[in-house]
């Protein structure tokens, strides 16, 4: 279906014939599979297939489809708002206008919102949320987003990374593809857009996002090498590499986001490099609660976005021991990368709280050719298996 929507592109109005056809995934693949980002194009080429129409059966099943019409529309129009945020260049998308964004996505969907600009992050101790943005002139924020029916289950926190463009800092990237760091933000697009659809969808849950923005930039300002930070919560975090950034900006929100004593907490960031290295390009990877990091990453493989659940072993928390503070933000080596980033994160997670940490660094942003239903640039990984799984913490608990 994402192949075919790609191919009607120019065309005017189509027909898909409903028979062994899955109308979700059918939808689903069309809307995703036909986008196209051109609003930095001065020609703009064939636009998207204007109108699909989808015939199903007379078999009495016409309500029931028309309900999977509207969820799987959804669905898929979330990821592409999660796909034009991502897309949207770091000159015209940094903090303070995703904050902009994000509210005016709370205010068409009747959400709560709320933004800390740099002074509120002072005064109440993000100290790492301000170190990782002090070197831009674009300061951080953090925005929180929430739905809250009448009658609510279970109560979900999402919490993404919103790094608006990473150049790595004063531990400065190489030059080559330093550009795909405009994806850096893809979490925190992602959590964004699956919050405004949880409302859409009215999930009985309540569902709220904490979502850290700051642009990661070398100045007279930026923070060094050798600098301890103070987190939001009171530990403490030698810095290491500045290029390590996005969990710094992460710890900040997730001690936030258990506060509010949340029943899970989700959380999503093109993490590390060592992601990509571990599983490609295609596959994230899923860390947290035992139980819970299994049911996420199945729900994400049922889905097509492809999550594959990896350990957090015990030795490597060593290895993040810091002369100085509580710990370090890197390891001294290079092995499990991914793991230790995982591990890192888990110290700044409250007790019992049931969560997961999904690693989309190669997943969110498709630097190669179309296939399927995923064109080039942000894919918008992982909003479906957020949906999916909020939908089954609603059906299950």
């Amino acid at each position: 279906a994402g192949a075919a929507g790609r191919a009607l592109a120019g065309t005017d109005r189509a027909l898909v014939t409903l028979s062994e056809l899955d109308l979700q995934a059918a939808v689903e693949g069309t809307v995703m599979g036909s986008y196209v980002f051109t609003a930095y194009r001065s020609e703009k080429g064939d636009a998207p297939v204007a109108k699909v129409d989808f015939a199903s059966p007379a078999d009495g099943t016409a309500r029931e489809h028309k309900a999977t019409l509207k969820a799987a529309t959804s669905i898929a129009e979330a990821v592409l708002t999660a796909r034009d945020l991502i897309n949207t260049p770091p000159n015209d998308l940094y903090p303070a206008s995703f904050a902009d964004r994000a509210k005016k996505l709370a205010e068409d969907n009747g959400l709560e919102f709320e933004v800390l600009d740099e002074k509120a992050l002072k005064r109440k101790g993000f100290g790492g949320i301000l170190g990782v943005g002090g070197g831009s002139s674009r300061q951080p924020r953090l925005v929180r987003i929430g739905y809250k029916p009448a009658k609510a289950a279970k109560k979900v926190a999402l919490v993404g990374k919103g790094i608006t463009f990473d150049s790595g800092g004063i531990s400065l990237k190489p030059a080559a593809n330093m550009d795909h760091m405009t994806s850096d933000m893809s979490g925190a697009a992602g959590v964004l857009a699956a919050v405004v659809l949880a409302a859409k969808l009215k999930y009985p849950l309540e569902v709220v996002a904490h979502i850290p923005l700051a642009e990661n930039l070398p100045s007279g300002t930026s923070y060094r090498p050798g600098d301890v930070l103070t987190m939001y919560g009171g530990k403490t975090v030698e810095v290491l590499n500045t290029d390590a950034e996005g969990r710094l900006v992460l710890v900040d929100a997730m001690v936030r986001a258990a506060e509010e004593n949340p029943d899970y907490l989700i959380e999503t960031s093109t993490l590390t490099g060592a992601q990509v290295v571990a599983l490609g390009n295609r596959t994230a990877g899923v860390m947290g609660s035992d139980d819970f990091r299994d049911r996420v990453a199945a729900i994400m493989q049922a889905t097509g976005e492809n999550g594959w659940a990896m350990p957090l072993p015990e030795e490597l928390r060593a290895d993040l021991d810091s002369r100085l503070a509580d710990l370090a933000n890197v390891t001294g080596h290079r092995w499990g990368g991914m793991l230790a980033a995982g591990i890192f994160l888990r110290e700044f997670v409250a007790d019992g709280l049931d969560w997961v940490h999904i690693d989309i660094a190669g997943p969110s942003f498709n630097t190669g050719a179309p296939w399927g239903y995923t064109g080039k640039g942000g894919t918008g990984v992982p909003v479906r298996t957020i949906a999916a799984v909020l939908a089954d913490i609603a059906a299950n608990g």
